[in-house]
């Protein structure tokens, strides 16, 4: 057993070392590691090749992934940016992809999809954080009014997308029940950030961290993971997602981190943790527990990933007209476009779904091959979109623009 755990691992592993090599290599095939990495595991699983599979270390290393990856994507939220009318923008823009959710989730369940429409609508109404920042910061637009709206949007998805799957969809007790013990952990959350921030003016103490933050004891990565695991457990024993606890352990770091200059080098090593070892392992086993081969032999189960892509683009793509105003018709509709990029919580949720029975197999795997589209396909055409605009669009979108935080 132990050798048959570590040679699963290792192609895994090398998986997810070949494939972004592979596409170094190969520059004009520009298509998102993500997709490749899904794409791959899905060859060598048992839905195609057979050489591997997900056995428990792999599947406990792809759940740490996953977590990682949510606790990235909450590292990323500066509270800053949810404020004026930015941040009213993005939460009536949500609140607007929750309406449209809601009918087509039903129309979704009477075709026997899906047990509960609410899932289904809280799944297509959220956004990729994790996956849009980098995209946005590799294009140069994070400062812009473009970036700059594409990112709050996608921080409120992200963070209403959770909360709801907590409330709704948690281990204890009904939503009233669950809502109480969310504000518990919220309070216990402030608390913790609350003693965490005045012990940062503990000069002894901060002497030491430091002292100890470029060697082998690597002190800051241990304490942030001491931190997620820690809020990843409290989460679960409250009752509510895990996944919450691992977004806010991130949200937490970026609040106590806000002058990362200081030690520039931290947020690096958290991520060189992840993407370097626990992401594309997740990335892979996520592929390796795709059920293709049910999906191709049924055609019904085969036309569910389109009429699911189409849903999660009208969704959260629509609401992309409420900056039309500020940014002009191009670029809303790559704004569109990328608040349409979704998939680390599609695979969580649905993985929720599975467990509470809530919807069928064949569901789950058409909502993920869905995210893996959206991924694949939404922010290359919308910087196609944005490199073809002409140039006067820019200038106009900026003397327009009202995006600015108050």
């Amino acid at each position: 057993m132990t050798e048959l755990s570590y040679q699963n691992l290792l192609l895994v592993c090398a998986v997810g070392a070949l494939v972004p090599l592979a596409l170094g290599l190969l520059p004009r095939l520009r298509i998102p590691s993500v997709v490749v990495e899904i794409g791959a595991g899905i060859v060598i699983g048992p839905a195609v090749l057979g050489w591997v599979e997900a056995d428990t270390p792999v599947v406990v290393l792809s759940w740490l992934g996953l977590t990682f990856l949510l606790f990235l994507a909450g590292l990323e939220i500066e509270p800053q940016r949810l404020k004026g009318s930015l941040g009213r923008a993005a939460g009536i823009g949500y609140l607007f992809s929750l309406l449209l959710a809601a009918p087509l989730a039903l129309a979704v369940a009477a075709l026997g999809w899906v047990d509960d429409p609410a899932l289904l609508a809280i799944i297509l109404s959220t956004t990729a954080l994790g996956l849009v920042v980098p995209v946005i910061k590799d294009s140069g637009t994070t400062s812009g009014p473009f970036g700059q709206a594409v990112i709050v949007g996608a921080t409120v998805a992200d963070v209403g997308a959770i909360l709801l799957l907590s409330v709704l969809f948690g281990a204890e007790g009904g939503p009233g029940t669950r809502s109480g013990l969310l504000i518990t952990f919220a309070l216990v959350v402030v608390v913790l950030t609350a003693a965490l921030g005045l012990s940062a003016r503990w000069t002894y103490l901060q002497r030491v961290i430091v002292s100890l933050q470029e060697t082998t004891a690597q002190i800051r990565v241990r304490l942030a993971v001491v931190l997620l695991v820690g809020l990843t457990a409290l989460a679960s024993g409250f009752g509510l997602e895990t996944i919450l606890g691992a977004f806010v352990a991130g949200v937490v770091i970026s609040v106590l981190d806000r002058e990362g200059g200081q030690h520039p080098h931290f947020r690096p090593k958290l991520e060189a943790v992840g993407f370097g070892l626990l992401i594309p392992i997740f990335y892979v086993t996520t592929g390796l527990q795709l059920d293709i081969s049910g999906l191709l032999s049924d055609g019904e189960a085969l036309l569910r990933v389109p009429v699911f892509l189409v849903l999660i683009l009208l969704v959260r793509g629509i609401p992309a007209v409420l900056y039309r105003r500020e940014l002009g018709t191009r670029q809303t509709a790559a704004a569109g476009l990328l608040q349409a990029t979704s998939l680390p919580f599609i695979v969580a949720a649905t993985q929720v779904g599975l467990e509470l029975d809530l919807i069928e197999p064949a569901t789950a795997t058409g909502l993920v091959s869905a995210g893996v589209l959206s991924v694949a396909l939404f922010p290359v055409l919308a910087f196609t979109i944005l490199r073809t605009a002409p140039a006067e669009s820019d200038n106009t979108s900026r003397e327009h623009s009202q995006l600015k935080v108050d």
